[in-house]
């Protein structure tokens, strides 16, 4: 028991930092539910090093625990999973020549943004949608900063982005998008934002963009 001990305390504060890490970034619905399988690893660890040390409230605890783990294995490789692989089925569908380009709601948040050069500007963190016609009134774009911090937020309106599968396109520049104005935290726009796309950069149909040169070009 003591080996087993000894093994155990090493594995479960390494197994609960490393499980941290991983439902902490938000990478998905599986990097999510492996993160809580890594939990469950640190939580039974857990318990092995308060029965060989007879501490009753750390085994109480991490029992508890375990079963939460258990419960977010099921919600994150389970049941999320499954409305994640249903989205990305309908998404590689979607690619089919003729039919519109669909993603999920929930998939567009992080999904990376380029502009008309395809040069890679940021990536979307969240769509304001408007109720009465159910149409995305604009997308907010973050760029710069590390993991999130010290980053910039700029709403772009929907007319001035043409949607693929793979990410989102801005009808304008790097430096166009630059010009936008940037957000606080605090106060997105009530409506559309202005400094919307030139017509000529704008879809003519369905939200199909012209094709782009390569950025070399």
């Amino acid at each position: 028991m003591s080996m087993a001990a000894d093994v155990a305390g090493i594995v479960a504060p390494a197994a609960t930092m490393i499980a941290a890490m991983m439902t902490a970034a938000n990478l998905g619905a599986r990097v999510t539910g492996w993160g809580f399988v890594v939990f469950a690893l640190g939580s039974v660890s857990w318990s092995i090093v308060a029965i060989a040390s007879g501490q009753t409230n750390l085994l109480a605890t991490n029992v508890f625990l375990t079963l939460v783990n258990l419960v977010g294995i099921w919600r994150w490789l389970g049941r999320q999973k499954a409305y994640e692989d249903g989205a990305e089925a309908a998404a590689a569908k979607s690619r089919t020549p003729g039919v519109p380009s669909l993603f999920s709601a929930t998939g567009l948040s992080g999904m990376p943004v380029s502009d008309v050069r395809g040069e890679v500007v940021g990536k979307s963190v969240e769509a304001m949608i408007e109720c009465k016609t159910g149409q995305v009134a604009y997308i907010v774009v973050a760029s710069g900063g590390l993991a999130g911090v010290d980053e910039t937020l700029r709403s772009v309106p929907m007319s001035a982005i043409d949607c693929h599968a793979d990410g989102l396109i801005l009808l304008e520049t790097s430096a166009e998008f630059e010009r936008r104005d940037v957000l606080s935290p605090e106060d997105w726009p009530g409506a559309v934002p202005a400094q919307e796309a030139p017509a000529s950069r704008r879809p003519a149909f369905g939200g199909i963009a012209p094709p782009m040169k390569p950025a070399s070009a």
